[in-house]
């Protein structure tokens, strides 16, 4: 069915007036005529944005494992984290699933079950979700299966995660590894023992990730690498093809991306809680100084959303290019051009926004079809 928008502010290369014809699953034309039958959409008084892409979103392990040891089932915890996806205007989720050598939540099992399931479940989500590889560079073990994975074409993407070196420097600290101890339901020593036996292959582990990295090349698939501490580091992983840079842990390491014109990609919730929780960049300052190209939703969906308004309110950026970072970036960087901005011949991914202190979504639209509709009065 054809849509038909009218009254609301688009978003194009700035906020103008347009009207918006969709023809199935794209975009057809802007101030053009629609089918009579078009199922019309009055957004007077809103905002019509381009649907969020969310490269980094692992809120929906809560959905899974609300408590620690309280788990639910994994298709039951998918939908339920759909409805909160469109809620917040995101309507392309990479659904970051962290494969680690822990037992549990992040466990062999978790991950081959999510990784079926988001395959099985994804054609009746509403937004479209993707599968985030995110790789534990110590769990060796798992490498046979990975190099398998890749080369499916159901890996959205990769990313290499090294928390294990933290790990071990705090493993005797509960106040520091309380919350990974819960989620592998492990008790406290048991945890420490793992954690050590783990970080006795370390002089395996850069062989593995340049396997690895090179059939992520061979297949395609983009990859990302998590928390770089150094330029070094930074430096090392773009020599095995990684071209994006995710939570660079200072700004020396983020300018060291910058310079190559990589995407760096920095947390949303930190842009809304006004700095890092953990001690890393101030998001709004890396905005600021060039040196963060996307914002992903990492632990929060909503943050998402209310991001770019923020930036804009306070001057850190434009609100064109700061609603840019959670659409257009992210959808260029990782391959998706057909989505990310609003023009004819592209998905039609539109999120129909009120503008208030916590902007609110009033309906979204995904690859044409309307899926998510907070208030009736659109409905002209």
């Amino acid at each position: 069915m054809a849509i038909h928008i009218t009254g609301g502010r688009v978003l194009l290369d700035d906020l103008a007036s347009a009207d918006i014809v969709t023809d199935g699953a794209v975009i057809a034309a802007l101030d053009g005529r629609a089918p009579p039958a078009a199922l019309r959409l009055d957004a007077t008084g809103l905002l019509v944005l381009p649907g969020i892409v969310d490269c980094h979103g692992d809120a929906f392990e809560r959905h899974i494992m609300p408590r620690p040891g309280v788990a639910f089932d994994v298709d039951l915890a998918l939908r339920d984290a759909d409805r909160a996806l469109l809620a917040s205007g995101i309507t392309t989720a990479f659904h970051g699933v962290t494969w680690s050598w822990e037992p549990g939540l992040r466990s062999s099992a978790n991950a081959r079950r999510l990784f079926e399931r988001i395959a099985v479940l994804a054609p009746e989500l509403g937004a479209d979700t993707r599968f985030h590889l995110r790789h534990e560079t110590f769990n060796l073990d798992a490498e046979p299966e990975i190099l398998d994975w890749l080369a499916t074409g159901r890996v959205g993407l990769l990313a290499f995660n090294d928390h294990t070196e933290g790990t071990l420097k705090t493993r005797h600290r509960p106040e520091k590894v309380g919350k990974m101890v819960e989620r592998s339901g492990l008790s406290a020593d048991a945890f420490a023992a793992l954690v050590e036996r783990v970080y006795g292959r370390k002089n395996e582990v850069a062989g593995s990730l340049t396997r690895l990295a090179a059939a992520a090349r061979a297949h395609g698939v983009p990859m990302l690498s998590h928390d770089d501490m150094t330029p070094e580091m930074r430096r090392w992983y773009r020599g095995l093809g990684v071209a994006v840079a995710e939570f660079p842990i200072d700004e020396a390491t983020a300018r060291e991306a910058a310079e190559h014109g990589e995407a760096i990609v920095f947390g949303a919730p930190n842009v809304v809680r006004g700095g890092s929780h953990t001690g890393c960049p101030t998001a709004e300052e890396m905005v600021r100084a060039g040196l963060c190209t996307i914002l992903a939703s990492d632990y929060y969906y909503a943050a998402l959303l209310l991001a770019p308004f923020i930036l804009a309110r306070n001057g850190s950026a434009a609100f064109a290019d700061a609603w840019a970072l959670v659409s257009k970036a992210p959808a260029e960087a990782f391959g998706l051009h057909d989505r990310g901005v609003i023009a004819p011949g592209r998905r039609a991914d539109l999120v129909l926004v009120e503008d208030t202190v916590h902007p609110r979504v009033v309906a979204v639209i995904a690859a044409g079809k309307l899926i998510y509709l907070s208030d009736q009065a659109v409905l002209a």
